[in-house]
């Protein structure tokens, strides 16, 4: 096991009436003005807006409204938000949504911290370790990002995907109300499924020896996404699945599952030069292609360690089995489960013209600058097999 310090500041109030804390949470926070960040109109037509500003009415400061965050929060309308603040005086930021909306927020919170753009951060231009405070109110179990340190935005006129983290990112707080997550859809059900696994799978599979205890934390927490996402998927109104769901989230991302390793990270990279070339992919639904193709290609370099996540994660037992079947045997129940929440098999069901793969993988690479991997080192000619695995070369 590695050396590490582990320090999680976000508070999280959880359970069916959470959202009557938030008042309280404001007024500890400090904040005198709020900018309220939310996605679609779906948030104000459930009423879950106008309950927020009444918290924050009861709470005695003032805000302001910014909606129209979409999936693969894009950085144009970061930038809005952040003029906004600087014009207003804001010193809160308060996310309504899921983690493309809390990405979008830290977006913010960053830039209104900035002289410069805040494109600028994502060029590795600049380097800030200073924002806005940010708080959360969750309404999709997957990214994680309401206990982070981390965001991934899109550059829609580059069509670019990056990310950036630091602790002043992690949330002060999140309220956790299972029920807000009733009306999501089965498909956005299914992607937060897979990004709450992939959180996981990304820390677990590691180079990093003596490590058991945290292997046995991220396979039962795995066990118990995979069971919870298939009665979520089915019935939407399950409490204590939902309820699975949105705990999971939070600490498949949170660092817990990652202390003492060293993590990978290389399909979240892989998927978000895919999903920043091609806007109609959303997330989970990246990960789902990109993860079996990734197995396929580097379990060579750590067989045991796939044998061992077919037996822990999914149950199937090696005997009578070589290794490498072993281990093929739990990539490819992994993409059956993918599969039956409805998630697709290839990139072609995106439409990715696989033409455009060299250049994914130069973009990826940042054109041969960068490496990915922490089981196995990828260069760009590794991504570009890797996605033409996943498109099904």
């Amino acid at each position: 096991m590695l050396d590490f310090t582990y320090h999680i500041p976000t508070k999280v109030v959880f359970g069916r009436n959470s959202l009557n804390a938030l008042a309280s949470l404001i007024r500890e926070a400090g904040a005198t003005h709020v900018l309220v960040h939310f996605g679609g109109q779906s948030a104000v037509k459930s009423g879950l807006i106008d309950k927020v500003k009444a918290q924050l009415e009861e709470a005695g400061v003032r805000y302001t409204l910014l909606g129209g965050v979409a999936p693969n929060p894009k950085v144009s309308l970061a930038r809005e938000g952040v003029a906004l603040c600087k014009r207003e005086g804001v010193d809160f930021i308060l996310a309504v949504g899921g983690g493309s909306v809390i990405d979008s927020a830290k977006c913010i919170a960053l830039g209104a911290k900035m002289e410069e753009d805040v494109w600028n951060i994502f060029e590795r231009k600049v380097r800030p370790s200073e924002a806005l405070p940010i708080g959360s109110v969750l309404t999709i179990a997957a990214a994680g990002s309401e206990m982070a340190g981390g965001l991934v935005i899109s550059n829609d006129e580059l069509g670019l995907k990056r990310d950036y983290g630091t602790p002043a990112l992690r949330p002060v707080f999140c309220i956790e109300n299972p029920e807000l997550t009733y009306t999501v859809s089965k498909w956005q059900t299914a992607c937060g499924t897979v990004d709450i696994l992939m959180h996981t799978f990304e820390r677990y599979f590691t180079p990093t020896e003596d490590v058991d205890f945290t292997d046995e934390l991220c396979e039962g927490l795995c066990r118990s996404v995979i069971k919870a996402g298939s009665i979520a998927y089915e019935n939407p109104t399950d409490y204590e699945a939902r309820a699975t769901l949105m705990w999971a989230s939070s600490l498949s991302q949170n660092d817990l599952m990652g202390m003492g390793r060293r993590a990978d990270w290389a399909t979240h990279q892989l998927e978000h030069d895919l999903s920043g070339m091609y806007d109609n992919v959303s997330h989970g639904a990246g990960l789902a292609v990109i993860f079996p193709a990734w197995c396929r290609y580097v379990m060579k370099h750590n067989i045991a360690r796939f044998c061992r996540f077919a037996e822990k994660v999914w149950g199937i037992s090696g005997e009578g089995l070589t290794q490498q079947q072993h281990a093929e045997k739990g990539v490819e129940a992994a993409q059956a489960y993918f599969v039956s929440l409805g998630m697709p098999k290839d990139l072609k069901a995106f439409g990715v013209d696989p033409d455009r793969l060299p250049e994914m993988a130069e973009k990826c690479s940042f054109n041969g600058q960068r490496t990915l991997g922490g089981l196995h080192t990828l260069n760009t000619e590794d991504m570009l097999h890797i996605y033409r695995l996943a498109y099904g070369d």
